[in-house]
C-alpha cells in the first residue's frame, strides 16, 4: 500500500462537529479550505488506524510531510494542498503543524496535566483556526481569541470522545493530575458510567473548558471578513452548547453531541445575532498587526 488516501476512514467534512466549508464562507475560499481538509483528515484518520502500527504511521505522516513541502507526487492530498496554498502564496505552516499533533498522537497515549493538554492544543486544533484566519487576510491579533476557541472545541471533543478513544485507541487526554485529584483511575473510562469520581473529574475539565471557550467569545468581532465573523460566531455556539451539556452530562452514558434540530437551532440564533452585532453594534475590534 503506497497511497494514504487508501487509508482514509470514510469520515469527510460533513460528519464534523463544526462546519467545514460551508456556505457561509465566501466560494472562492472553499476550494482551499477542502484542501487542508483533505489533508488533515487523511493524516488524523492514519494516526488513528486500528491496524497499522506506530512505525508504518509514522511514516505514512513523514511521506505526506515530504510531499506537502514537494518532494514527490504520489500523495494526492497533499499534492492538492501543496498546488492549493502555492496558489494564494501561503506556507505549509499550520498543515505541518498538524502533523506534529498526529504524531504526538502516535507516540504519546498520556498526558499529566492541563498544560501538557494545551501544548498538544497548540498543534492538533489552534492551526486550523490561523489557517482559515490567514485564508481571509486577517490579522495575527485574531490568533489569541482563535487559540482559545479552537482549544475549546478539542477539549469539547476529548471529553465527548473520552469512553472511545480509551477503548479503541488507549489514548486517554484527561490530565493525569485531574484524575488522580478526584480518586478516579484511566480504566474507569472502559465502563459504560462513569463513576463518581470520573464523572466528576470530567465535569470539572468541562467546567474549566467553559472559562477557556469564554476567551475565544470575543473572535467572531474581532475578525474583518463579515461571512467569517458569521461563521466563527456559529461554531462558539456549537461549542457553548456542547460544553453546557458536558458540565451536566456523562459522555459514557448520555448524550453529549447535538442533534440536527439543535444545530439548526444554534445555527440560526448565532447568525441573527452575529449579523445584527454588527448591523447595529460595533466594528471589529482588532487593530493590523504584522503578519507573522
Amino acid at each position: 500500500m503506497t497511497s494514504a488516501s487508501e487509508l482514509r476512514s470514510g469520515k469527510t467534512h460533513r460528519d464534523e462537529n463544526f462546519p467545514v466549508a460551508s456556505w457561509i464562507i465566501h466560494p472562492r475560499h472553499r476550494e482551499l479550505i477542502l484542501a487542508f481538509y483533505n489533508f488533515v483528515r487523511t493524516a488524523d484518520d492514519i494516526a488513528d488506524h486500528a491496524m497499522l502500527d506506530a512505525p508504518t504511521k509514522l511514516s505514512f505522516l513523514d511521506l505526506l510531510e515530504a510531499e506537502l513541502l514537494g518532494r514527490g507526487e504520489t500523495q494526492a492530498e497533499a499534492v492538492i494542498l501543496r498546488k492549493a496554498l502555492a496558489a494564494r502564496g501561503m506556507p505549509p505552516r499550520h498543515a505541518l503543524d498538524l502533523l506534529t499533533a498526529f504524531r504526538m498522537d502516535v507516540t504519546k497515549l498520556r498526558y499529566e496535566d492541563w498544560d501538557e493538554v494545551i501544548h498538544y492544543c497548540r498543534y492538533s486544533a489552534m492551526p486550523v483556526g490561523r489557517f482559515m484566519l490567514d485564508v481571509h487576510g486577517e490579522s495575527t491579533s485574531t490568533w489569541p481569541a482563535s487559540d482559545a476557541l479552537c482549544a475549546g472545541l478539542q477539549i469539547n471533543n476529548h471529553l465527548q470522545d473520552c469512553g472511545k478513544d480509551y477503548r479503541n485507541l488507549n489514548r486517554v487526554y484527561l490530565p493525569r493530575d485531574a484524575l488522580d485529584a478526584v480518586g478516579a483511575k484511566v480504566d474507569e473510562l472502559g465502563l459504560l458510567k462513569s463513576s463518581p469520581a470520573l464523572l466528576q473529574c470530567l465535569q470539572g475539565l468541562a467546567a474549566r473548558n467553559d472559562v477557556l471557550l469564554g476567551e475565544g467569545r470575543p473572535l467572531a468581532g474581532e475578525v474583518k471578513d463579515f461571512r467569517l465573523g458569521l461563521e466563527v460566531s456559529v461554531i462558539q455556539s456549537f461549542a457553548d452548547r456542547i460544553v453546557k451539556m458536558l458540565k451536566v452530562r456523562d459522555p459514557l452514558s448520555e448524550r453529549v453531541h447535538l442533534k440536527p434540530i439543535e444545530f439548526l437551532f444554534a445555527s440560526v440564533g448565532a447568525l441573527g445575532s452575529e449579523i445584527a452585532r454588527r448591523t447595529f453594534g460595533r466594528g471589529p475590534v482588532s487593530k493590523p498587526a504584522p503578519r507573522a
